[in-house]
């Protein structure tokens, strides 16, 4: 797996409606047809919520809904990219002079991270430009990934442009830190599980170094992944990257109550690996350590025995430097307990008790509160549609991805699936009169699916 490259697939595009459809509208688009096809998948965490970017292992697995680039290469070093969503305009660039404004989170800027992120691997200077039309059927903003999948769809299409090879580990690292381009300080577990999964399987993506484990789900069960209809852009909003420095704050005071060199220390998982000890004993540390009343710039400072000036240009991110208040304790509780949960899940399905679908239900539900209590990373239709889907038969439920609005996960027995869909439906979607568009794919029953791939026209 870790050699593998992505797989190429000969197919028979007019066996194919979607690959048809934007054969077509390449054509009408360009004047000229593609050459190949590129796919990445969306992902839906299962369990291990804001952890990746901590040092901890995830457990997604790929969706079925994926990004869809057709590719034409061309002589001129321009770069041309049009959408089949007229919500996102076409544009145009030099494909040697690739510009990405963090400010602005636009669709195509995520398209130039990939494409960067592979031109500054090989160090190529003079490239060739390209055609590309872009087709998406994750719903955006939703906590499944679609931003990561197009990073990681652009990253594969620019490879394949070139005619270079690189593994699927390679990619996904590449994809993971050209993400950041857009000011996403994100952890590698979209880019991962967009390469590397495996129609069947969810996976257990560990890091340091990249890796991933098949984790058999249990038969009996389906996860269902519900959108609660709530926009969150991570580029867009600071949340996201003000929860990833209190959790490097944390990992720092918590280094240096215990003696460890934490200038050095970036991640909570490191200070328990340098102090050797269980998950279970950082959260007694964490305890003793730290207090659960926010910590001031000023204090953090105190407690580390540095300037305000230093603070600010050595450790924060440049669009967390004016918080005024952490919550360092909550973070760290978090993520050690979360990080623990996700073992225990692993555990559960590899040994598959009678009560197994009870007990992964347990941990999704213990997840979702940590998230909304420890992490505060819910919102309030997020905790209602968890707790709609608790009541019609879902044996855990929680927010997923990186949360503030966005989708849900269920386990739910097989047996059960129908009625819970239909009630899950009238009460929250219908009830609460959400005129929702058909391509929100407000509420639907997910299997794990495979990885990204290339299609050359047999």
């Amino acid at each position: 797996m870790a050699t593998e490259c992505p797989a190429v697939r000969r197919v028979q595009v007019a066996e194919h409606p979607r690959l048809l459809k934007l054969k077509e509208m390449f054509n009408s688009k360009f004047g000229s047809v593609p050459k190949f096809y590129v796919r990445a998948p969306g992902r839906v965490n299962i369990i291990g919520e804001h952890i990746d970017y901590c040092g901890y292992s995830v457990l997604p697995m790929a969706v079925e809904q994926d990004m869809l680039i057709a590719v034409e290469p061309v002589k001129t070093h321009v770069l041309q990219l049009a959408n089949t969503n007229p919500l996102y305009p076409d544009f145009s660039t030099s494909a040697n002079n690739i510009q990405i404004d963090k400010t602005k989170p636009l669709w195509h800027n995520y398209f130039l991270c990939g494409f960067k992120g592979i031109q500054e691997h090989f160090g190529l200077s003079d490239l060739t430009g390209m055609n590309c039309l872009v087709d998406g059927n994750i719903p955006p903003s939703s906590g499944l990934s679609s931003s990561s999948a197009l990073v990681c769809c652009a990253g594969l299409v620019t490879l394949t442009v070139l005619g270079m090879n690189l593994s699927k580990v390679e990619l996904a690292e590449i994809c993971a830190k050209s993400e950041r381009y857009i000011g996403t300080e994100g952890g590698g577990m979209d880019q991962s599980i967009s390469f590397l999964a495996e129609e069947g399987t969810a996976k257990l993506i560990e890091f340091s170094p990249l890796r991933a484990t098949d984790v058999k789900l249990p038969s009996g069960a389906v996860f269902v992944i519900a959108n609660s209809c709530v926009e969150m852009n991570k580029a867009a909003t600071s949340h996201f990257n003000i929860r990833v420095m209190e959790c490097r704050l944390a990992a720092k005071l918590l280094a240096k109550h215990k003696s460890l060199p934490w200038k050095e220390v970036l991640r909570l998982e490191e200070v328990q690996a340098k102090l050797g000890i269980s998950l279970e004993e950082m959260l007694l540390i964490t305890e003793d350590a730290l207090h659960p009343e926010p910590y001031s710039p000023e204090e953090i400072c105190k407690c580390l025995g540095i300037s305000l000036q230093e603070l600010k240009t050595q450790i924060l991110s440049p669009n967390t430097q004016d918080v005024l208040t952490f919550k360092l304790y909550q973070r760290a509780k978090h993520v050690y307990s979360e990080a623990a949960r996700v073992l225990q899940f692993k555990k559960i399905c590899e040994e598959a008790p009678d009560n197994v679908v009870q007990l992964l239900g347990e941990l999704m539900n213990q997840s979702h509160r940590s998230c909304r209590d420890m992490y505060e990373c819910s919102c309030p239709e997020l905790d209602q549609l968890v707790d709609i889907c608790r009541k019609f038969g879902a044996q855990g439920s929680r927010l997923t991805g990186a949360g503030w609005g966005g989708c849900t996960v269920s386990i739910v027995p097989a047996e059960k699936l129908s009625s819970f869909l239909a009630n899950v439906h009238e009460a929250y979607y219908q009830r609460s009169n959400r005129s929702l568009a058909p391509e929100k794919q407000s509420l639907f029953a997910t299997k794990p699916g495979g990885g990204a791939l290339v299609f050359l026209e047999a």
